[in-house]
């Protein structure tokens, strides 16, 4: 019996100073197809390499773009130069 760790295991932190490290918790990110939208989620990513008191930040920057996504979905076209005609 050997104590090999199978390939697809995780890895696992050995001692107190690798339990502080940074690790990406390699989510899945699925595209939208709203460019806005999928540049925001994409932006999550930039989270993963840093302590958890960097997160806010990022996250921050990622809800404010997508609630400003929303609400542009809330705006009222804007008419084009000739759709203006009486």
């Amino acid at each position: 019996m050997t104590d090999e760790v199978p390939a697809s295991a995780p890895d696992v932190p050995e001692g107190p100073e690798d339990l502080a490290a940074p690790a990406a918790l390699g989510l899945v990110r699925t595209p939208t197809g709203h460019a806005g939208v999928d540049a925001r989620l994409e932006r999550l990513a930039d989270a993963d390499h840093l302590t958890a008191d960097g997160h806010v930040e990022v996250y921050e920057d990622v809800h404010g773009g997508l609630r400003d996504a929303l609400t542009a979905l809330d705006a009222p076209p804007v008419p084009g130069p000739y759709e203006n005609r009486s």
